[in-house]
């Protein structure tokens, strides 16, 4: 078996992260379980039961790694009192999310994507933001999330303003 990471798994995965963030929030606005969706996201897509995963999100000042689990599904739907500034990211609700890499690199079992991903709101306003993600292998068989970095776009208004 060739347990070698392809483009099309990378854009795969991405795809999939995707509609994980989107199904997430249409359960929050059917007043479904989106606790479980978010526990379940993370474990399906993040690395964390096989070892250490760096996650910075995108909106996170107060605590801005997410190194455990618990600190990773707060992210995504907030309510949790050791995170009290997450309001939950999935929470929005998004109706798509696109990736458009600028590159990925593939070493056998490991690799890394880079780019800009949009998010599209109810009011179809695109937020633009960019990341970084570490693909792993798992024990499984499948990809994980070992490494995701998510920011903002640099603003040299808001720099300007802020000195």
């Amino acid at each position: 078996m060739d347990l070698n990471i392809s483009f099309e798994e990378i854009e795969q995965i991405q795809n999939d992260w995707g509609n994980s963030i989107i199904n997430i929030g249409k359960i929050y606005i059917g007043k479904g379980d989106y606790n479980t969706a978010a526990k379940n996201h993370v474990k399906r897509f993040y690395g964390y039961e096989e070892g250490k995963v760096l996650f910075k999100p995108t909106l996170a000042s107060l605590y801005p790694f997410r190194l455990t689990v618990e600190s990773a599904e707060s992210y995504f739907v907030g309510g949790n009192p050791k995170f009290p500034r997450d309001s939950g990211f999935a929470l929005k609700p998004w109706i798509n999310v696109r990736f458009e890499n600028a590159g990925i690199i593939i070493m056998k079992q490991y690799a890394v994507s880079m780019g800009n991903y949009f998010f599209r709101d109810l009011d179809e306003k695109e937020e633009k933001v960019e990341f970084s993600l570490g693909f792993f292998r798992s024990e499984n068989g499948n990809l994980k999330i070992n490494l995701h970095h998510s920011s903002l776009p640099f603003d040299p208004v808001t720099v300007t303003k802020q000195n």
